[in-house]
């Protein structure tokens, strides 16, 4: 993809150290591994999870619709299948 070797992202570290500086760069990289892995979460469907974890009683605040629910509510209407 990018054709990176070690001399760039030596280079790319040291121009992240000098614009955010050595206290802001941890930071910085944990709130983009956070955002990454987030990101994952919800395209393997965290939502599911999420609603899982949830204690006896409590009903989500939110519905997750899929195409699944949508033919099967138009087989519902019409009587057929697509």
């Amino acid at each position: 993809m990018f054709n990176l070797g070690l001399p760039e992202i030596i280079i790319i570290g040291a121009a992240a150290l000098l614009v955010f500086g050595p206290k802001r760069l941890p930071e910085l990289a944990k709130g983009l591994g956070k955002g990454i892995r987030d990101f994952k979460k919800a395209l393997e469907g965290g939502e599911e999870e999420k609603d899982a974890e949830l204690p006896p009683g409590k009903t989500p605040t939110h519905s997750v619709h899929t195409k699944s629910d949508e033919h099967s509510s138009e087989e519902e209407k019409t009587g057929k299948r697509s």
